[in-house]
């Protein structure tokens, strides 16, 4: 019987399971929007919930018990100055999981985990900025298209 066994195992050591939640929480605090397996989502949504609580709190104490969890110290610095304050008057409910399809390789059911109300929406932020410093260098690393000839 499992009687009061809260959480999944996810097939992996303590240890191990551990780690991986917390490069989870931090990439969903850092790009706003993951992809991975449903059970992993399910499991990631409790920890970054209780990290997004702690940031509401804004005093040393919280930051200092959120970063035993979050060790990136990019996510760190987002969590508390820009995710604390926008959760502030929210009591709850700060992902949202949706399922997508089987990943091709194992069947594995996937699903995206995001951030309610990201500016823009999951990682793109980070994609728009990643061309737009492409374009200042100019360009994609593309030949020019070719003139049509005159004839």
């Amino acid at each position: 019987m499992r009687h009061r066994l809260a959480g999944r195992k996810l097939g992996r050591t303590s240890a191990h399971r551990e780690a991986l939640l917390r490069n989870l929480t931090s990439s969903l605090l850092l790009y706003e929007k993951i992809i991975t397996t449903e059970a992993k989502a399910k499991e990631l949504r409790r920890v970054a919930e209780r990290m997004i609580t702690l940031a509401k709190r804004q005093d040393l104490h919280a930051r200092r018990q959120a970063a035993t969890v979050v060790q990136d110290e990019r996510a760190l610095q987002k969590l508390f100055d820009r995710l604390g304050a926008r959760y502030r008057d929210r009591s709850g409910g700060y992902t949202r999981i949706t399922k997508l399809e089987y990943r091709a390789g194992d069947g594995a059911p996937l699903a995206a985990i995001e951030l309610i109300g990201a500016e823009v929406p999951g990682g793109e932020q980070a994609a728009l900025d990643r061309k737009a410093a492409r374009k200042a260098k100019g360009g994609a690393g593309k030949k020019p298209a070719p003139e049509a000839a005159a004839g």
